[in-house]
Protein backbone atom coordinates (compact mmCIF):
# COMPACT_ATOMS: atom_id res chain seq x y z
CA UNK A 1 0.00 0.00 0.00
CA UNK A 2 1.10 3.65 -0.80
CA UNK A 3 1.31 6.30 1.40
CA UNK A 4 1.77 10.13 1.49
CA UNK A 5 1.67 13.26 3.83
CA UNK A 6 -1.61 14.36 4.39
CA UNK A 7 -1.04 17.96 4.67
CA UNK A 8 2.43 20.18 3.32
CA UNK A 9 3.90 22.40 6.19
CA UNK A 10 6.70 24.35 5.80
CA UNK A 11 8.66 26.18 9.12
CA UNK A 12 9.62 29.70 8.79
CA UNK A 13 12.99 31.46 9.93
CA UNK A 14 12.86 32.25 14.12
CA UNK A 15 14.26 35.38 12.80
CA UNK A 16 12.06 36.25 10.21
CA UNK A 17 8.83 37.20 12.51
CA UNK A 18 10.94 39.74 14.83
CA UNK A 19 12.43 41.39 11.89
CA UNK A 20 8.75 41.95 10.32
CA UNK A 21 8.00 43.62 13.66
CA UNK A 22 10.53 46.32 12.39
CA UNK A 23 8.12 47.41 9.24
CA UNK A 24 4.18 48.69 8.85
CA UNK A 25 4.48 50.40 5.78
CA UNK A 26 7.18 51.77 3.38
CA UNK A 27 6.47 54.25 1.03
CA UNK A 28 9.44 54.56 -1.52
CA UNK A 29 9.97 51.55 -3.40
CA UNK A 30 14.04 51.76 -3.12
CA UNK A 31 13.10 51.94 0.69
CA UNK A 32 10.65 48.79 0.00
CA UNK A 33 13.44 46.76 -1.54
CA UNK A 34 16.22 47.82 0.72
CA UNK A 35 13.80 45.57 3.76
CA UNK A 36 14.00 43.01 1.07
CA UNK A 37 17.50 42.72 0.47
CA UNK A 38 18.08 42.85 4.16
CA UNK A 39 16.15 40.31 4.65
CA UNK A 40 17.76 37.98 1.87
CA UNK A 41 21.27 39.25 3.23
CA UNK A 42 20.14 38.19 7.04
CA UNK A 43 18.73 34.53 5.58
CA UNK A 44 22.35 33.90 4.35
CA UNK A 45 23.85 35.55 7.76
CA UNK A 46 21.23 32.85 10.19
CA UNK A 47 22.20 30.10 8.14
CA UNK A 48 18.35 29.42 7.15
CA UNK A 49 18.50 29.36 3.25
CA UNK A 50 19.34 30.73 0.57
CA UNK A 51 20.00 34.35 -0.66
CA UNK A 52 16.95 35.33 -1.83
CA UNK A 53 14.19 37.19 -0.01
CA UNK A 54 10.21 38.86 -1.58
CA UNK A 55 7.48 40.82 0.32
CA UNK A 56 4.21 41.38 -0.83
CA UNK A 57 3.10 44.97 -0.01
CA UNK A 58 -0.03 47.51 -0.78
CA UNK A 59 1.09 48.91 -3.63
CA UNK A 60 0.20 52.69 -2.66
CA UNK A 61 -0.01 52.40 0.89
CA UNK A 62 3.02 50.34 1.45
CA UNK A 63 1.40 48.39 4.07
CA UNK A 64 3.57 45.01 4.22
CA UNK A 65 1.70 41.82 3.74
CA UNK A 66 3.96 38.84 3.80
CA UNK A 67 8.23 38.31 3.61
CA UNK A 68 9.52 35.18 2.26
CA UNK A 69 13.16 33.95 2.54
CA UNK A 70 14.06 30.97 -0.03
CA UNK A 71 13.54 27.82 2.28
CA UNK A 72 14.72 25.15 -0.22
CA UNK A 73 17.28 23.80 1.64
CA UNK A 74 16.25 23.94 4.63
CA UNK A 75 12.65 22.56 4.44
CA UNK A 76 14.21 20.50 1.32
CA UNK A 77 11.83 21.29 -0.98
CA UNK A 78 12.51 22.85 -4.49
CA UNK A 79 9.25 24.98 -4.51
CA UNK A 80 10.03 26.89 -1.72
CA UNK A 81 11.31 30.06 -3.62
CA UNK A 82 11.51 33.30 -1.40
CA UNK A 83 8.38 34.65 -3.82
CA UNK A 84 6.60 31.61 -3.64
CA UNK A 85 6.99 31.95 0.37
CA UNK A 86 5.81 35.53 0.13
CA UNK A 87 3.05 34.78 -2.42
CA UNK A 88 1.42 31.72 -0.34
CA UNK A 89 1.09 33.46 3.22
CA UNK A 90 -0.10 36.68 2.02
CA UNK A 91 -2.89 34.70 0.18
CA UNK A 92 -3.14 32.60 3.16
CA UNK A 93 -3.11 36.15 5.57
CA UNK A 94 -6.26 37.54 3.62
CA UNK A 95 -8.05 34.82 2.64
CA UNK A 96 -7.48 34.41 -1.26
CA UNK A 97 -5.95 32.84 -3.95
CA UNK A 98 -6.41 35.87 -5.92
CA UNK A 99 -4.40 38.82 -4.54
CA UNK A 100 -6.21 41.05 -7.08
CA UNK A 101 -9.69 40.08 -6.30
CA UNK A 102 -12.41 42.16 -5.90
CA UNK A 103 -12.63 44.42 -2.83
CA UNK A 104 -9.01 44.14 -2.35
CA UNK A 105 -6.16 46.62 -2.72
CA UNK A 106 -3.22 46.18 -5.25
CA UNK A 107 -0.63 44.03 -4.49
CA UNK A 108 3.09 44.15 -5.46
CA UNK A 109 5.78 41.43 -4.93
CA UNK A 110 9.00 42.69 -4.19
CA UNK A 111 11.66 40.64 -4.46
CA UNK A 112 15.26 41.09 -4.28
CA UNK A 113 16.38 38.97 -7.40
CA UNK A 114 14.08 38.72 -11.10
CA UNK A 115 11.43 36.03 -10.99
CA UNK A 116 12.92 32.15 -11.84
CA UNK A 117 10.90 30.24 -14.39
CA UNK A 118 8.49 28.83 -11.57
CA UNK A 119 8.20 32.36 -9.78
CA UNK A 120 7.38 33.71 -12.91
CA UNK A 121 4.94 31.32 -13.68
CA UNK A 122 3.23 32.02 -10.30
CA UNK A 123 2.77 35.54 -10.63
CA UNK A 124 -0.40 36.25 -13.11
CA UNK A 125 -2.11 33.31 -11.00
CA UNK A 126 -1.44 34.87 -8.35
CA UNK A 127 -3.21 38.03 -8.77
CA UNK A 128 -0.43 40.42 -8.27
CA UNK A 129 -0.30 44.04 -10.15
CA UNK A 130 3.15 44.75 -10.09
CA UNK A 131 6.46 43.16 -9.97
CA UNK A 132 9.62 45.09 -8.18
CA UNK A 133 13.24 43.45 -8.19
CA UNK A 134 16.74 43.99 -7.33
CA UNK A 135 19.25 41.93 -8.76
CA UNK A 136 19.36 40.49 -12.55
CA UNK A 137 18.35 37.31 -13.63
CA UNK A 138 21.82 37.33 -15.13
CA UNK A 139 23.11 38.00 -11.64
CA UNK A 140 21.53 34.76 -10.21
CA UNK A 141 22.72 32.63 -12.81
CA UNK A 142 26.43 34.34 -12.64
CA UNK A 143 27.21 32.80 -9.51
CA UNK A 144 25.67 29.27 -10.44
CA UNK A 145 21.66 29.44 -9.82
CA UNK A 146 19.92 27.84 -13.09
CA UNK A 147 17.24 30.15 -13.41
CA UNK A 148 14.71 27.59 -15.59
CA UNK A 149 13.77 28.12 -18.98
CA UNK A 150 11.75 31.83 -18.33
CA UNK A 151 10.67 33.58 -21.64
CA UNK A 152 13.68 36.09 -22.99
CA UNK A 153 11.27 39.28 -22.68
CA UNK A 154 9.51 38.28 -19.88
CA UNK A 155 8.90 41.80 -18.77
CA UNK A 156 6.76 42.20 -21.38
CA UNK A 157 4.78 39.36 -20.78
CA UNK A 158 3.48 40.59 -17.04
CA UNK A 159 2.87 43.41 -19.00
CA UNK A 160 0.40 42.05 -21.26
CA UNK A 161 -1.02 40.59 -18.78
CA UNK A 162 -2.08 44.13 -17.53
CA UNK A 163 1.11 43.52 -14.49
CA UNK A 164 3.75 46.72 -14.17
CA UNK A 165 7.02 45.33 -14.13
CA UNK A 166 9.55 47.49 -12.14
CA UNK A 167 13.57 46.42 -12.19
CA UNK A 168 17.32 47.08 -11.07
CA UNK A 169 15.78 48.91 -7.89
CA UNK A 170 19.15 48.75 -5.89
CA UNK A 171 20.61 46.36 -8.22
CA UNK A 172 23.96 46.49 -6.87
CA UNK A 173 22.99 45.98 -2.97
CA UNK A 174 20.73 42.75 -4.18
CA UNK A 175 23.72 41.48 -6.26
CA UNK A 176 26.38 41.80 -3.80
CA UNK A 177 23.73 39.32 -1.50
CA UNK A 178 24.32 36.50 -3.94
CA UNK A 179 27.80 37.46 -4.43
CA UNK A 180 28.37 37.36 -1.14
CA UNK A 181 27.11 33.92 -0.70
CA UNK A 182 28.77 32.24 -3.30
CA UNK A 183 32.05 33.52 -1.48
CA UNK A 184 30.93 32.43 2.21
CA UNK A 185 30.30 28.54 0.11
CA UNK A 186 26.86 29.31 0.28
CA UNK A 187 25.30 25.98 -1.48
CA UNK A 188 24.26 26.30 -4.90
CA UNK A 189 21.21 24.21 -5.58
CA UNK A 190 20.00 23.17 -8.80
CA UNK A 191 18.49 19.69 -10.18
CA UNK A 192 21.67 18.47 -11.13
CA UNK A 193 25.36 19.06 -9.90
CA UNK A 194 27.80 20.10 -12.10
CA UNK A 195 29.72 17.33 -12.66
Amino acid sequence: MTSQATSIEFTLPLWLHEYMQSCESIISLDDRMAFVIKAAERNVIEGTGGPFAAAIFESDSGKLISLGVNLVTAEQASILHAEMVAITLAQKKLGTYDLGGAGLQQHELVSSTEPCAMCFGAIPWSGLRRVVTGARDEDARQIGFDEGPKPEDWRSELSRRQIEVVTDINRDEARQVLINYRSQGGKIYNSREAG
